[in-house]
């Protein structure tokens, strides 16, 4: 029996993951972190204590079952590792990239409290990275079972809820707006962060499953909701067509040359090659001076591909210090390291304009911390007399999205005072036969969060279309026994749909 690992006797430094120098990476879109290799994969899942009621299984919104794939990786059993991995998450190679471990699974790890937490993202990276190139996927025996389920967006929740939707039995057509799948890991992130490739590994492991995907399907301007239920006889339908409608200040200026979103922005680049004009035909008109309003993981996004797209000074504007700012830290530290230039306790009043109507420079005011507002944080104060300028030719909000507004404008959706769709703890919608999840439902969060939310309205599908769901049927028996129908528990609602002409 191998002796029980102490926080004194595992690998005291968390085992370091080689990155691109910051002055080559700005001058490509190559990815900046390059991955573990097997030698280190192996040091670092030696920290793991094994722990016998692991924190870091109910600390992922998926619940993986961490210290499982890492005693499979420490066996040498890679495709068992890999096995046990996607049991919970289809996409091992994105989450492992882009999902902020820190605050989830590594926030709550013992190893934490005394040293470095075990670098689990890592670890999921590297045995995602290991699957695609080996060709692995787990795809079990389907019994088909007649239902026919629809799945509107193809990102995080949707690829969640299809996958297991399949898994069930049901033919699952995924309706995405845009020309390729993956929702906002294709537009919203980089390549230097998650490269096209490993999404396109990953996604196709839904074509494995049976899934369909239909691209260029705009769902409430080709067909809405109530027809899908109705003549195109979907047994049940999951949204999760994400946030993707970007705030804005209401200052004056917006209306000026120059001004968009980082959605736009990061759209044009990752999706529709902008930054290849004239190469491919989507102009980006970006400015020699960009500044990027926000300090969150998009604001990052967008400023670092400025950077790369050869803008001479980039600025990131935010209104709180460099402790408030939500982006991840690993994210910062490589925007500082390429250059960026942060102007921390600063917002932005006016942005000022030429004769043309182009943008010529932004007025901010300095600001200070006061007491903390509903966040938690501290809130934000403008000192009198602080105004400044300083010159710009191109502006890119990054501080935040609302709800995507088309579902609700030609549904009967119940919404509720932000536009969001509202749901029941079961991400029941108002709708019978219609579940959401994801960031339509919650705003803006992460993409394990919106896998989470996609498989927790699967499981509410499964019970709403009375399919057996082994993951949830077995449930305590109740004092005086259980009713049963041929030996079955009556509670797993076993009956056959009639659909009345």
């Amino acid at each position: 029996m191998a002796k029980k690992k102490t926080i004194r006797t595992i690998p005291q430094e968390r085992t370091p993951i080689p990155v691109q120098d910051p002055g080559e990476r700005v001058k490509n879109f190559s990815e900046v972190a390059l991955g573990y290799g097997l030698e280190d994969t192996l040091n670092e899942c030696e920290r793991c204590l094994m722990c016998p009621e692991a924190a870091c299984v109910p600390g992922c919104p998926v619940g993986i079952d961490i210290p499982g794939f890492i005693a499979k990786i420490i066996e040498k059993d890679y495709r068992g590792a890999y096995d046990v991995l996607t049991d919970s998450n289809l996409l091992p190679a994105i989450c492992g990239r882009v999902c902020p471990q820190e605050d989830q699974c590594e926030g709550v790890c013992p190893v934490g409290d005394t040293l470095e937490p075990v670098a689990i993202g890592r670890l999921e990276r590297w045995l995602g990275d290991l699957a695609i190139e080996e060709g692995w996927a787990n795809i079990p025996y389907i019994e088909p079972n007649g239902f026919r389920v629809g799945i509107i967006g193809s990102g995080p929740a949707g690829i969640a809820c299809a996958a297991d939707m399949a898994k069930a039995g049901c033919d699952v057509t995924v309706y995405e707006a845009f020309h390729k799948p993956g929702g906002v890991l294709r537009y919203g992130i980089p390549e230097f962060r998650l490269p096209n490739e490993v999404i396109d590994a990953e996604v196709d492991a839904l074509a494995k499953l049976g899934v369909k995907i239909r691209c260029n399907t705009l769902v409430g301007r080709l067909f809405t909701i109530e027809q899908m239920l109705g003549e195109m006889a979907f047994d049940a339908v999951f949204i999760g067509t994400g946030a993707g409608y970007p705030n804005f200040m209401d200052i004056p200026g917006e209306s000026l040359n120059g001004v968009l979103s980082a959605n736009e922005l990061l759209t044009r680049c990752n999706l529709m090659h902008a930054g290849e004009f004239p190469d491919y035909d989507t102009p980006l008109h970006l400015g020699k001076r960009v500044c990027v309003i926000g300090a969150g993981n998009t604001a990052m996004d967008a400023m670092r591909v400025c950077r790369r797209l050869g803008a001479k000074n980039v600025y990131c504007v935010y209104r709180r210090t460099k402790a408030e700012s939500p982006a991840r830290a690993e994210e910062t530290d490589h925007a500082e390291e390429e250059g960026i230039e942060f102007h921390w306790l600063t917002a932005p009043v006016e942005i000022l304009g030429d004769d043309d109507n182009n943008v010529r420079a932004m007025r901010c005011v300095r600001m200070e911390l006061g007491e903390p507002d509903d966040s938690g944080r501290r809130r934000p104060v403008p000192i009198d007399g602080s105004e400044y300028e300083f010159e710009t030719d191109m502006v890119v909000y990054a501080i935040g999205t609302n709800a995507n507004p088309i579902i609700g404008q030609t549904s009967k959706l119940k919404l509720n005072a932000r536009g969001y769709i509202e749901t029941d703890e079961d991400l029941a919608t108002s709708m019978a036969g219609v579940y959401a999840g994801g960031d339509i439902v919650t705003g803006g969060a992460t993409v394990i969060l919106a896998m989470g939310a996609g498989r927790k309205a699967a499981r509410s599908m499964k019970a709403y279309l009375g399919i057996r769901d082994t993951e949830s049927v077995y449930l305590p028996k109740p004092e005086g026994g259980v009713d049963t129908l041929f030996g079955i528990d009556a509670r797993e609602k076993n009956f056959s749909r009639v659909r009345v002409a």
